[in-house]
């Protein structure tokens, strides 16, 4: 493989070679489960879900973790405010967050490590810091000390006497006034009393935020990983802050890459619940396909922002989201395109017919050239696109009077959507279902009655059995002025929403 990424740390696109040739070891940082997934997780783990699948289309074996944060302060917040206890509320958060990368379509990790599960190994390697000379306690917490590693700021280019204390907004004024140096963030956090807590050799109390990912990463993968990934705010201070604790204790390369994706930001604001434009993926999913919310994470380059725009009414109530919408409608594209080729006669399929056109051939490679350049996604997608409207006039010109197709052509068809499941994990439902949930939604949104089109496409085919055509078209039309589509055909009418 010729796979270039973008490697934050040095600024450069590099060629990513693993320690181990042919075996990719990594670490992506999941989610601290104390609310809903948002877009912002559906755009990282979109991301990450197709390099994933990429480097193992093409070949390469992966062992991809993602861990799940089930013990922090958030959580902790959160479960105070609601009254739940905080194990069960992460317990609760982390069962959604899962169902809802499957329903965007992404794979399991291979590992998915949970800090609760962890705690004896955070706790050993804090003490191997402390044991190094590279960190210390202070009245029940212990924190890294940044003047002990020689390259404190490498990754987000910063210079250590510019930084702030308690960047990751998880340190309060106590915690602050324990530290030697402003910038020496918590290893371990010591536990008011009554409050969620691990015993350890420093009391009761519990991780830091950042020792937990290398912890975790170091146990699954080993101690140098070839890419750990995130969203960009990630960059610092919580990956600068895994590359010191892990580089401090193992004196070796944390990772021999690291990739960042972009935000999503509304009106060219991050988004974020203090702004009031925040979403979670499942306030989108009743909107829209949730495939069509992972087609769109595709269609902007993964470092760069995603901006996403909204309709509001007089009272200024979200409407609608153009962009997922037409997501949706490329999206729908794909699956008619798919169903009409699996549905094209066999005896129109034959041998001997026209060499099968480029665009159908070369999807595979070209898919694959495009996700090695920096996993270019976007243009993944316009080459998918080719390879779609190909398909479809594959299919148009096999189904004029006396139309043929090449059997080579239609296997090749079929392997291209092999790849597009294979490399973006697109197009991998049945397009029956995935069709009938977006006509029907679509349906709803405009106040018709699936059942009363039934009803209507009944009477119109008996009239027509009838042969009284003109009382069938008039039914055709008036359905047409509700902007319902009638779709007849060898087996009967189907009908769908007009755009």
């Amino acid at each position: 493989m010729s796979v270039r990424l973008h490697n934050t740390l040095t600024g450069q696109k590099e060629p990513f070679e693993p320690t181990e040739p042919n075996h990719a070891r990594i670490y992506v940082c999941g989610p601290t489960v104390y609310d809903y997934a948002h877009l912002g997780h559906a755009r990282c783990y979109v991301v990450y879900d197709v390099l994933v699948r990429h480097l193992r289309a093409n070949g390469m074996k992966v062992t991809y973790v993602r861990n799940v944060t089930d013990v922090d302060d958030k959580i902790l917040k959160r479960a105070s405010e609601t009254g739940d206890e905080p194990t069960a509320l992460a317990a609760r958060f982390a069962e959604a967050y899962a169902e809802d990368m499957h329903r965007l379509g992404n794979l399991d990790p291979d590992v998915e490590p949970r800090v609760s599960t962890h705690l004896d190994d955070i706790v050993a390697l804090v003490q191997r810091l402390i044991d190094g000379g590279h960190a210390y306690a202070s009245d029940g917490d212990v924190y890294f000390s940044v003047e002990s590693f020689s390259d404190y700021g490498k990754l987000s280019h910063r210079d250590l006497g510019q930084m702030k204390a308690g960047a990751s907004d998880r340190l309060d004024e106590a915690q602050t006034a324990r530290k030697r140096h402003p910038a020496d963030f918590a290893l371990w956090k010591k536990s008011a009393e009554g409050e969620w807590g691990s015993d350890s050799p420093w009391g009761h109390g519990r991780p830091g935020w950042h020792i937990e990912c290398s912890t975790m990463a170091m146990k699954h993968l080993g101690e140098t990983l070839d890419l750990h990934g995130g969203g960009l705010d990630l960059v610092f201070p919580h990956h600068e802050n895994e590359i010191a604790q892990s580089e401090a204790a193992t004196g070796k390369p944390f990772a021999r890459c690291w990739m960042h994706n972009g935000f999503v930001e509304v009106d060219k604001e991050k988004m974020s619940k203090s702004l009031g434009n925040f979403f979670t993926a499942r306030d989108l999913f009743d909107r829209v396909e949730p495939e069509a919310i992972r087609y769109f994470m595709m269609t902007v380059h993964y470092r760069a922002p995603l901006n996403l725009d909204w309709t509001l009414d007089d009272e200024g109530n979200v409407t609608g989201f153009p962009q997922f919408e037409e997501a949706e409608r490329r999206l729908a594209y794909l699956y008619k395109t798919k169903q009409r080729l699996a549905d094209l006669p066999p005896k129109r399929v034959v041998e001997g017919v026209a060499s099968p056109p480029a665009e159908i051939t070369g999807v595979g490679e070209a898919l694959h050239d495009a996700l090695d350049d920096d996993l270019n996604m976007p243009d993944a997608l316009a080459k998918a696109a080719d390879f779609l409207k190909a398909v479809n006039e594959l299919c148009d010109q096999t189904m004029k009077k006396k139309g043929k197709a090449a059997r080579a052509a239609v296997d090749a068809a079929h392997e291209g959507f092999a790849s597009l499941e294979a490399e973006l994990g697109l197009g991998t439902q049945s397009p029956a279902d995935v069709l009938l949930r977006i006509r029907d939604r679509r349906a709803r949104a405009r106040g018709l009655d699936a059942a009363a089109i039934e009803r209507q496409i009944a009477l119109r085919t008996a009239a027509r059995k009838a042969k009284d055509f003109g009382e069938a078209d008039r039914i055709r039309d008036e359905l047409a002025a509700q902007g319902v589509e009638l779709l007849d055909g060898a087996e009967g009418t189907g009908w769908t929403v007009a755009d």
